[in-house]
C-alpha cells in the first residue's frame, strides 16, 4: 500500500485508492505523511507496513490474526500507532492485538479503524485489544472509529478492549466514534489491582438509523483502585443508543461513572447503570442525564447571528469536545 504524498488524481468524482487510504488514516490517526515511533498498519485483513524501535517490538501472532506489542520497562513517552483501514466491501475482519507494557513505562498508543464502503455488501471490523500493564506503567490509549462511502452496504465496528492493571499502573482511554458507523457494539472490561487508575472518556454521535451499544464492566479488586468513566453522546434522526455500565467495588476503592446524552428528532437513548459494592469501603457513584438541547442555549447563540441549525451544531460540537 502506498501512503505517500501524490497529486490530485480525482476523476469523475471518484478518489483513487491511495487518496482513500490517506483520508481514512488521517481521520483515525491524524496521519499527515509522517509517523513517529513504532507502527503497524493493517488494510483489508492484512498487515501492510510496520516499524519497530529500540524499545518497542511488534510481533505477528502465529495462532490467530493479530499482533503482540512489547514495550520495554522504563520506556518514556514513545508512540505506537496501529490503525486499521478497510476498503473492501463484504469483508469481515477480526484481529487480536495484545499490548505488554513493561514496568514504569509511559507510552501513547493510537489505534482505530476506518471503513470506506462504496458497494452493497456489509464491511465489518472486530478488534479485540488486551492491555497488560506491569507495575507503575502508564498508557494513554486513543481509539477512533470512522465510516464513509456511497454504497448501501453497512459499516460495522465492534471493538473489545480488555485492561489488566498491576499495582500502581494507570491507563487513560479516549474513545470516539466520529461518524458513518452504521452499527457498533463497544465492550470495555477492566480488572484493577492495588493503587491503579482506569480513566475512560467516550464520545459517540449517531444519525439516520444507526445503532450504538456501549458496555463497561470494571472489577475493582485492589485496595485504592479507582475508575472514572465518562460517556458523552448525541443521537439524532431515528438512531438508537444504549449505554450499559457495571462496576464492582470489591475492596476499598472509588468509582465514578457518568453518562450524558443529547437526543434529537426521533432518536432513542437508554442508560442502564449498575454499581455493586461488595465491601463497606467501596465508594461508587453513577450519574446519568438524557435530554434535548436547552432552548435558552439556542436563543443565546441565535441572538449572536447564528441560524437555529448553526446554533445546534455549535452546542453539539462543544458538548462532544
Amino acid at each position: 500500500m502506498a501512503i505517500k504524498e501524490n497529486q490530485d488524481t480525482q476523476n469523475n468524482n471518484e478518489f483513487s485508492e491511495e487518496q482513500i487510504d490517506k483520508k481514512l488514516l488521517s481521520e483515525i490517526s491524524d496521519y499527515d505523511g509522517i509517523r513517529n515511533g513504532a507502527y503497524n498498519i493493517r488494510k483489508n485483513g492484512q498487515g501492510v507496513e510496520r516499524k519497530i524501535t529500540e524499545n518497542i517490538n511488534i510481533v505477528t501472532k502465529e495462532d490467530k490474526p493479530g499482533i503482540d506489542i512489547y514495550v520495554k520497562e522504563n520506556t518514556k513517552f514513545e508512540f505506537v500507532h496501529i490503525p486499521v483501514i478497510i476498503t473492501e466491501s463484504g469483508l469481515n475482519d477480526v484481529v487480536y492485538n495484545d499490548f505488554h507494557i513493561g514496568k514504569n513505562a509511559n507510552v501513547i498508543i493510537v489505534a482505530g479503524c476506518g471503513i470506506h464502503n462504496d458497494h452493497h455488501a456489509d464491511s465489518q471490523h472486530d478488534g479485540i485489544h488486551r492491555f497488560f500493564l506491569e507495575e507503575g506503567a502508564k498508557v494513554k490509549y486513543i481509539e477512533k472509529h470512522y465510516g464513509e462511502g456511497n454504497g448501501d452496504g453497512k459499516r460495522i465496528l465492534n471493538p473489545v478492549t480488555e485492561v489488566y492493571l498491576k499495582s500502581g499502573s494507570t491507563l487513560e482511554m479516549e474513545s470516539s466514534q466520529i461518524k458513518g458507523v452504521d452499527s457498533t457494539i463497544r465492550e470495555t472490561k477492566g480488572v484493577l489491582e492495588d493503587n491503579t487508575n482506569f480513566i475512560v472518556t467516550e464520545k459517540i454521535m449517531t444519525h439516520g438509523v444507526q445503532k450504538a451499544e456501549t458496555i463497561f464492566d470494571v472489577q475493582l479488586n485492589g485496595e485504592n483502585a479507582s475508575t472514572h468513566v465518562t460517556s458523552r453522546s448525541v443521537a439524532t434522526d431515528e438512531s438508537y443508543q444504549h449505554f450499559k455500565s457495571k462496576i464492582y467495588g470489591n475492596t476499598k476503592c472509588f468509582a465514578h461513572s457518568e453518562c450524558d446524552a443529547i437526543i434529537k428528532d426521533n432518536a432513542k437513548v437508554k442508560a442502564t447503570p449498575e454499581i455493586t459494592a461488595n465491601n463497606v469501603e467501596a465508594n461508587l457513584i453513577h450519574e446519568a442525564a438524557i435530554g434535548k438541547i436547552a432552548g435558552e442555549q439556542l436563543v443565546k447563540l441565535m441572538t449572536l447571528g447564528l441560524s437555529e441549525k448553526e446554533a445546534e451544531e455549535q452546542i453539539i460540537n462543544g458538548f462532544l469536545r
